[in-house]
């Protein structure tokens, strides 16, 4: 009776549904819209274009634009002070219209090092904010521009390339170059108050002919990859700079070494200090007094150069990504799909111990598989500036229907009212040793990876937004490290089979087990529909959900003798999982009006509707603002709703009357919300931040919220919240 895995007889309808799932994804691509990007000039090795965060010009006295570098793989281009050689892009703003300034913003580069010289630029992809201010606001404006520019491999070639870009009268509605933008403008340095550093010390010792800069430097999070960079008179250059990281890594005394300072140069106009760890950066100009001394213990420090410092970090991301993976299997989104591969350890009690590694080893393929897949997505999203993040396909109806059929199929399986016997020469190639099925398992990781997407575990966030604000290599391998981490469970009994075969043989009791799935499942599959509800309003979620139950009725007319709807189940099915795919396709305009009604009713509360450019008049007037970004398909986010911020002090605080609370919902894309995300380097959610006298910028709280967490945050921004926690 349990012969063959229920997962291996629906295969050929589960893979369907999988590939139309992940099709989805891909089709974002088309979606980006070609307004508010002029057209390429195309250099021998770098493509160069102007971008805009808007559509047309509005009433704004200044325009948020940006210069993008498309860069072929190997070849570098450089930063403001490019380093021991080189000579970074130099715009020339000529033959424009209606255009006052155009002011360029540097994105915080990355070290090169080779030959022992030391240079600073970017590679891959690069956007460098432009605020542009037109003579006469709200018409419309030219910009022109000849930048040249040095391009390196093996050879240095320079180039100049030819940008233009039309913005017409007409409101000034975000594009989704916005997203772009906002991604490289979270990278440029600020004062250190958003990125949480800060700088506590700087001198400099002189030794002969050589100088060295001490600075002390200081992280509300631990530093993961910094590295300093020392832009001084013409002529200075510093070397390599060699960290001691201490106090759990919040705490980093830095040293750099340079010959032929001009001391007197140095007196008059100090030095300007970049200091950068990841995506987080701040900037600031040091005054140096030559005879200041600087001395320190080093106590149990760890010592690294900048350059080891990379590689070493790079390690550390990846085990953060390790480790996200694997407490991804502990999150509600993956524990009904990973209640089907429980099912799949029972029926291997008494089995064959290759069967078992097989088995195992499919599922761990799947899990890779799909994480490739939606890296490689991602990746082609982000090279078309559209919005990227973690689990933003949750964000399109179609896909949540897809998932919604599948999750429908798998619980019709378990409550036995259909199966699906794979033609014979897929079965040879399908079955090993027993008769269980290795595509069946392979699509059981393949659907785990899918149903994971909206949970954000505990450093998954850290290394997601590590890997996305990065090159094409730095999100395969975060993406890779992730696979891993899920499939970690798969790959310890796929290690140690015994785990599975000392199990007891298959009987009558795994009915019962297979109706307890099936029941875990259909829950799923009402969550789903919720979320769609929440995206598509609720006469389209109705009647998909009234077709999830049609399809569950036409399965069990099988069981009926003579039954012509029964013999021919199959075919009504697929019509109606088709019917079902295509009407939020059809209804897709309700989704405004949803979005209208979730406005109202946070508005009713004691909440409301996010409104970024809000946040700033409402700090000025001595408010505290709360920011909580969500989802309805972010389990996460409910989570903690319901645990943290509408529970005890917490909620307290927030009714208090000198705290506003505002709310914005990602659940359908929204370009206002992702650019937000971006300026704060962050690429999913749950998102939360909290504004205040004391912190202006924002004080940005963990994925994962606690009542200490907020509380301290709340003061950091100034709040006093003794009236709540006494």
């Amino acid at each position: 009776m349990f012969a063959r895995s229920f997962i291996g007889r629906s295969a050929k309808t589960l893979g369907a549904c999988l590939i139309g799932s992940v099709a989805v994804l891909l089709i974002l691509t088309v979606e980006l819209a070609a307004a508010g990007s002029g057209a390429w000039y195309d250099g021998e090795f770098a493509k160069t274009r102007l971008i805009s965060s808007v559509a047309a010009v509005g009433d704004r006295e200044q325009l948020r634009l940006g210069l993008q570098f498309r860069i072929q793989p190997g070849w570098k281009i450089y930063w403001r002070t490019p380093g021991d050689a080189g000579f970074p892009p130099q715009p020339t703003w000529n033959g424009g219209e209606n255009l006052a300034a155009v002011s360029m913003r540097w994105p915080a580069p990355l070290r090169f090092s080779i030959f022992g010289l030391q240079t600073l630029g970017y590679e891959d992809d690069v956007v460098f904010p432009l605020d542009v201010r037109p003579e006469r606001p709200s018409q419309p404006i030219a910009v022109r521009a000849s930048i040249p520019y040095l391009i390196c491999k093996e050879v240095c070639v320079p180039e100049t390339a030819i940008v233009a870009l039309d913005l017409p009268a007409g409101p000034a509605e975000p594009t989704n170059q916005a997203i772009s933008i906002a991604r490289f403008d979270a990278r440029v340095p600020g004062d250190g108050t958003l990125a949480g550093l800060s700088i506590q010390r700087a001198s400099l010792e002189s030794s002969g002919d050589e100088m060295t800069l001490t600075v002390e430097a200081r992280a509300l999070a631990p530093f993961v990859a910094p590295d300093l960079y020392v832009e001084g008179p013409e002529q200075t250059g510093f070397g390599a700079p060699v960290f001691q990281l201490r106090d759990g890594g919040r705490s980093a005394l830095i040293k750099a070494t340079a010959s032929g300072i001009d001391a007197a140069a140095l007196t008059t106009t100090g030095l300007v200090l970049t200091l950068v760890d990841g995506v987080r950066a701040m900037e600031q100009t040091i005054p140096i007094s030559l005879i200041q001394s600087f001395n320190m213990n080093a106590g149990d420090a760890v010592l690294q150069t900048a350059v080891g410092a990379t590689a070493r970090s790079f390690a550390a991301i990846l085990l953060l990504a390790l480790l996200g993976g694997l407490i991804l299997n502990l999150m509600p989104c993956v524990l009904p799909v990973l209640s089907l591969k429980l099912l799949g350890v029972v029926q291997h009690g008494g089995g064959k111990r290759s069967a078992v590694r097989l088995s195992f080893l499919a599922s761990s393929a799947g899990i890779f598989t799909s994480f490739m897949v939606i890296a490689g997505a991602l990746i082609a999203l982000k090279a078309g500036g559209a919005a990227i993040g973690w689990g933003i396909q949750f964000q399109q109806p179609v896909f949540l229907v897809a998932m919604a059929i599948v999750v429908t199929l798998f619980a019709c399986n378990l409550f036995g009212l259909f199966q699906i016997n794979l033609p014979q020469s897929i079965t040879r190639i399908a079955l090993s040793g027993d008769s269980h099925s290795i595509g069946g398992n392979f699509l059981t990781g393949a659907f785990a990876t899918l149903l994971a997407t909206p949970c954000s575990a505990p450093f998954l966030g850290t290394a997601v937004g590590f890997a996305l604000s990065r090159g094409t290599t730095e999100i395969l391998a975060v993406f890779a490290a992730l696979a891993i981490g899920l499939a970690a469970p798969f790959l310890l009994v796929a290690a140690f089979p015994g785990l599975a075969t000392s199990l007891p043989r298959p009987g009558r009791w795994m009915v019962w087990l297979r109706y307890v799935l099936g029941v875990a499942l259909s829950a799923t599959t009402v969550w789903l529909l919720f979320v769609l509800k929440q995206q598509i309003g609720f006469d389209a979620a109705a009647a998909i959900a009234a077709m999830m139950m049609l399809i569950a009725a036409v399965f069990l007319t099988r069981r009926l003798e003579l039954s012509r709807l029964g013999r021919h189940a199959g075919k009504v099915v697929a019509a109606l999982a088709i019917v079902a795919l295509v009407l939020p396709v059809v209804r897709d305009t309700t989704s405004g009006n949803a979005s209208d009604q979730y406005a109202a009713a946070v508005t009713q509360g004691q909440w409301r509707p996010f409104d970024r450019n809000e946040i700033d008049r409402l700090v000025a007037s001595g408010k505290l603002v709360f920011v909580d970004v969500t989802a309805s398909w972010c389990i996460t986010c409910q989570v903690n709703k319901m645990a943290v911020i509408e529970k005890g002090d917490v909620a307290r605080w927030l009714s208090q009357d000198n705290v506003v609370a505002m709310r914005g919902d990602w659940s359908r894309p929204d370009p206002v919300i992702s650019q937000y995300l971006a300026s704060y380097g962050r690429y999913g959610i749950p998102f939360n931040a909290i504004y205040g006298a004391q912190a202006p910028s924002g004080v940005v709280l963990p994925e994962l919220l606690t009542r200490s967490a907020v509380l301290n945050a709340a003061r950091l921004a100034g709040a006093d919240t003794r009236l709540v926690t006494n």
